[in-house]
């Protein structure tokens, strides 16, 4: 090997720059967001009518393929209507459903999407809700 010397080089510099992530992340942790259900809209409801269409446990798991099933059910089938687990039923609608009561997207929505690093695309179709300055 006459080069042996700068393959050598090489790969060890390009293991170090492969690795560099790893390494200066290592130990580094963030807590996830914790989202605030304090809305106006949610504090108007009486207590009893405080449920989301599932519960939070499986929203927080799955309420995007919930809201792709649901796009796919009003757009492609024509049913507006879902049935919860729970037997109540809810119009499908992002807007009129869901954001009636999760009205402060910055606040409910953009925090969990920042930290999951994910961009959603309901807002490509959707109008954003307008936030209220406090």
């Amino acid at each position: 090997m006459y080069n042996g010397g700068k393959i050598i080089a090489g790969l060890i510099i390009f293991i170090g720059l492969f690795t560099f992530p790893i390494f200066y992340n290592m130990g580094k942790t963030s807590t996830m967001p914790e989202s605030k259900l304090d809305t106006p809209a949610i504090k108007e409801l009486p207590e009893a009518e405080r449920k989301c269409v599932e519960s939070k446990e499986y929203m927080r798991a799955n309420h995007m393929q919930l809201l792709d099933s649901w796009r796919d059910q009003v757009i492609r089938d024509g049913n507006l209507v879902y049935e919860s687990t729970s037997g109540k039923k809810y119009i499908m609608s992002l807007q009129n459903t869901c954001m009636h009561c999760h009205s402060n997207k910055k606040e409910f929505c953009d925090k969990c999407h920042n930290y999951a690093n994910v961009t959603p695309y309901c807002w490509s179709c959707h109008i954003p809700p307008k936030e209220n300055e406090i």
